[in-house]
């Protein structure tokens, strides 16, 4: 992530993001760019959680972000977080295929051996999303952390290294273009490959 990305995270973080995505942010949707710009400035000089912009190849732009964190470099454990999908990237290929890069990243480039997913236990989207993209759950830590006034109930997921094999061919199965329509719709889920 970088600042010449920060009109369109701006936008990603107030109007082209509906407002029940931010239900479970730590943060609220941002309506003023100067709340933003220190919010964004936070971001870019933060090592953990490290921020990543995800980019529509096409349009050139970025369309949500999400993060590394609770970097483990010992254990080799890491956790994708504060994920933030604009309205443009909710239910699409590119979602799928940004979440496929940075498990890519995690398991081959840095070579990570767990890789982790926490989530408010009530963001059922949420744990749909991880169980769909191949976390398994692990249990609920209770009273977790405090946030936005209540106490949150943090679902944990995890994919380790010796999953990660199947997982990729049966991302790069899902991504192939031979599985989606004319339309773009998908042919083969993800689950049923």
């Amino acid at each position: 992530m970088s600042y010449k990305h920060f009109d369109d995270l701006f936008s990603v973080y107030s109007s082209l993001t509906s407002d029940d995505s931010f239900t479970y942010m730590v943060f609220d949707k941002f309506e003023k760019v100067e709340c933003f710009k220190l919010f964004f400035e936070n971001m870019i000089k933060s090592i953990d959680p490290y921020y990543l912009a995800i980019i529509d190849n096409k349009s050139k732009k970025a369309i949500g972000s999400f993060a590394l964190m609770r970097i483990d470099k010992n254990n080799r454990v890491i956790e994708i977080g504060s994920i933030l999908y604009s309205d443009i990237l909710k239910k699409s290929k590119m979602a799928t295929e940004a979440q496929y890069l940075i498990m890519k990243y995690v398991f081959e480039d840095i070579k990570y051996r767990r890789y982790e997913w926490k989530c408010d236990n009530y963001n059922e989207p949420s744990k749909r999303a991880a169980k769909r993209l191949g976390f398994k759950y692990e249990g609920l830590f209770r009273k977790a952390m405090v946030y936005k006034g209540r106490n949150r109930d943090t679902a944990w997921f995890s994919i380790i290294d010796d999953e990660w094999k199947l997982l990729k061919n049966k991302f790069e199965a899902w991504l192939e273009d031979s599985n989606f329509d004319k339309e773009g719709k998908q042919i083969k889920a993800l689950n049923e490959l």
